[in-house]
C-alpha cells in the first residue's frame, strides 16, 4: 500500500521506502535486533465523508432547538430574578434576597461538571443522538416543574431549597446538552464550513434567551393590566415556566428525528468490524492494524482520569477560552437585567425591552462571524474578541450610567459585538481540540468546568463584589481580566479552520470536493493521515540472523 510511513527503531534511510503491501521493506536487520515498520495507506474517495446540505440543516435545527430551550429557561430566570426574590425570599433584606436568587443560578452550574463527567463518556460510547434526546427531555420537565413550586408564603424560608434542587437537575442535564450539541454539529459539518454551521447552534441559544425575555415582558404587561401592579409576584411569574411544556414537546420531537453523526458511526463501525489480519513471509510478520491499534491516545476510548491525563493541555486552554467567552456572555445576558434594575433603576419591562434587540443582534451576527472564521481562521476571530472586549467593556458601563435611552442601547451593543465574536467560534474551535473517540467527553469536561467556575457564577460573584466594594465598574473589570487570560489561550491553541477533525476522516459538502481532495492529498498541508482512522500495515522482523 503506497502511503506515508512511520518507523520505529529505524537504522538507515533505505528502511523508509514506501511500497505495496509492505513488500519494499529495505535492508533486513542485523543480529538479533527487531525492526517494526508501519505504513499508512493512502486516502481513498470512499474514506471522505460527504455531508449533504440538507443533512447538515436537519442536524443544526435538531440541536439548535435544544439550546433554544436551555437558554429560554436562563432568560426567564434572569429577567424574573427581582420578582422571584419577593416570591422566594420575602422577609430577608433585599440585597441578601437577590444574592440568594443568583445563588440559584450558580448552583445549576455547579451541577454541570457532574453531568458532563457522566453524560460525556456515555455519548462517546452509545452515541451523540441518544444522549441529546435524554438531556432535552430532562431539561423540559425540570423547567416546567419550577412553575409549580411553593413560595415563601407557603413553606417559609425553605422555599429556595426545592428551587435549587430543580436548578441542579437542569444543570446536570445541561452538562451533557451543550457539549453534546456542540460535538454533534461540529461532526456533522463539512471541514471548510464548520465555523458557519456551528455558529447556528448558539444562534438558537440567543434567540431562546430573547424569547424568554420577551415572554417575561409580555406577561408582566398583561398580568399587571389584568390583576394589578403586584400580579407577577402573586402568581404571574409561573406562566413563563409553563411555556416550557409546549416548547419542550416541539424540541423533543425534533430530537427524535436527528440521525447519528457520520464520524461517530464510522468510528464505531471501525471498532466493531476491523480486525487484525496477519501473514508471514520468511522472518517478516505482516499485520493489518485497525486505528485503535495505532495510537491509543487518539483512537482509543478513555476513562475520565485518562482523558484528563492525556489531554490536560487541551482542557486547560479550552477552559481559559470558555471562561473568557462566558464571563462576558453572562454579564450581557443573565446578569444585565439585575444590574439595570438595581444599579440603573430601570423597570422590569424596560430592562427586558432594552436587551431583547441586542440579543437578536448577537444571534444574527453569529453565522456571519462563523463564516468569517472559516476564511481567516478561528484564532484571528478570537483575537478580535479579546481586543474589542478589553477596549469596549469599560466605556460601555460608563455609558450605562449616563441616564439616556440612546446611551443605554449603545452600551449594550458595545458589549454584544465582542460577545458575538467569542461565541461564534466556540462550537467550532473547542471540540476540534479532541479526537473523535473522546470528543464528547473532552468537550463536556472542558466546557462544563469552565462555564461552571467562571460563567454561571459570574452574576453571583459580580453582584457580591459590587455590594462589597460599591464600585459600579466591577463587572467591567471582571470581564476584562478573563479576556486577558483568554488572549493567552488564543496564542497557544492550534488553528483548526478548514482542517479535518482529529480522529476523523475529512468531511466535504459534495462528491466533487471528495474527488479533488483525494487527488491532491500529497500537496494538501491540511491532510494528516496520522490523525485519521485509516488502516495501517505493519511489518515486524521475527527471529535472529547471524552477524554479517
Amino acid at each position: 500500500m503506497h502511503s506515508q510511513m512511520m518507523s520505529e527503531h529505524s537504522e538507515d534511510a533505505s528502511s523508509k521506502q514506501q511500497g505495496e503491501s509492505g513488500r519494499a521493506l529495505g535492508k533486513r536487520p542485523r543480529g538479533n535486533k527487531k525492526r517494526r515498520l508501519m505504513w499508512l495507506r493512502r486516502l481513498r474517495k470512499e474514506d471522505v465523508v460527504v455531508v449533504e446540505q440538507e443533512s447538515v440543516r436537519q442536524a443544526v435545527l435538531g440541536t439548535a432547538v435544544g439550546n433554544f430551550m436551555e437558554w429560554f429557561d436562563f432568560g426567564i430566570y434572569g429577567y424574573l430574578t427581582i420578582v422571584m426574590t419577593t416570591v422566594f425570599t420575602k422577609g430577608m433584606p433585599q440585597s441578601v434576597g437577590v444574592l440568594v436568587m443568583l445563588l440559584g443560578f450558580a448552583v445549576s452550574f455547579l451541577a454541570r461538571p457532574l453531568g458532563g463527567f457522566i453524560l460525556g463518556p456515555l455519548g462517546d460510547r452509545v452515541g451523540r443522538q441518544k444522549v441529546l434526546f435524554l438531556t432535552m427531555t430532562v431539561m423540559a420537565v425540570s423547567t416546567a416543574l419550577i412553575g409549580v413550586l411553593p413560595t415563601v408564603a407557603q413553606i417559609g424560608l425553605w422555599a429556595p431549597i426545592p428551587l435549587y434542587l430543580l436548578k441542579m437537575v437542569q444543570g446536570f442535564s445541561t452538562g451533557g446538552e451543550y457539549a453534546g450539541a456542540a460535538t454533534y454539529v461540529s461532526e456533522f459539518s463539512p471541514d471548510k464550513r464548520r465555523g458557519y454551521y456551528s455558529a447556528w447552534l448558539d444562534m438558537g441559544s440567543y434567540l431562546g434567551f430573547a424569547t424568554g425575555a420577551g415572554v417575561v415582558a409580555i406577561c408582566s404587561v398583561l398580568t399587571q393590566q389584568a390583576w394589578g401592579p403586584d400580579a407577577m409576584a402573586n402568581g404571574g411569574w409561573r406562566i413563563p415556566y409553563f411555556m416550557a411544556v409546549p416548547l419542550g414537546i416541539v424540541a423533543i420531537y425534533f430530537r427524535t428525528r436527528i440521525p447519528e453523526t457520520p464520524h461517530f458511526e464510522d468510528e464505531d463501525a471501525d471498532s466493531d468490524v476491523q480486525t487484525k489480519k496477519a501473514r508471514r513471509r520468511g522472518h517478516w510478520k505482516f499485520a493489518v492494524v485497525d486505528p485503535e491499534g495505532r495510537d491509543s491516545r487518539l483512537f482509543g476510548h478513555h476513562s475520565l482520569l485518562t482523558l484528563i491525563h492525556n489531554f490536560r493541555r487541551e482542557i486547560i486552554l479550552g477552559i481559559m477560552l470558555v471562561a473568557a467567552t462566558n464571563t462576558l456572555s453572562y454579564v450581557l445576558t443573565s446578569y444585565m437585567p439585575t444590574y439595570l434594575e438595581k444599579e440603573i433603576g430601570a423597570s422590569q419591562v424596560t430592562a427586558a425591552a432594552s436587551t431583547i434587540p441586542v440579543l437578536i443582534l448577537v444571534a444574527v451576527l453569529l453565522p456571519f462571524i462563523g463564516r468569517l472564521s472559516d476564511r481567516i481562521g478561528r484564532r484571528p476571530v478570537y483575537a478580535i474578541a479579546v481586543v474589542s472586549t478589553i477596549i469596549l467593556v469599560l466605556p460601555a458601563f460608563w455609558l450605562l450610567h449616563m441616564g439616556e435611552s440612546w446611551t443605554l442601547h449603545l452600551a449594550l451593543v458595545m458589549l454584544a459585538v465582542p460577545a458575538a465574536f467569542y461565541i461564534a467560534v466556540s462550537v467550532a474551535a473547542i471540540p476540534a481540540l479532541f479526537p473523535t473517540a473522546s470528543r464528547f467527553s473532552g468537550m463536556a469536561v472542558t466546557y462544563n468546568i469552565g462555564v461552571s467556575l467562571f460563567g454561571g457564577t459570574t452574576p453571583l460573584i459580580v453582584q457580591a463584589l459590587l455590594e462589597l466594594t460599591g464600585n459600579r465598574y466591577v463587572p467591567a473589570f471582571y470581564v476584562m481580566l478573563f479576556s486577558a487570560l483568554g488572549g493567552i489561550a488564543v496564542l497557544l491553541i492550534p488553528e483548526s479552520a478548514g482542517k479535518h477533525l482529529i480522529g476523523s476522516m475529512p468531511a466535504v459538502a459534495t462528491h466533487a470536493e471528495a474527488s479533488k481532495l483525494v487527488a491532491t492529498q500529497d500537496e494538501n498541508p491540511d491532510i494528516d493521515l496520522h490523525t485519521m482512522p485509516v488502516q495501517a500495515v505493519t511489518a515486524e522482523w521475527k527471529g535472529t540472523l547471524p552477524k554479517e
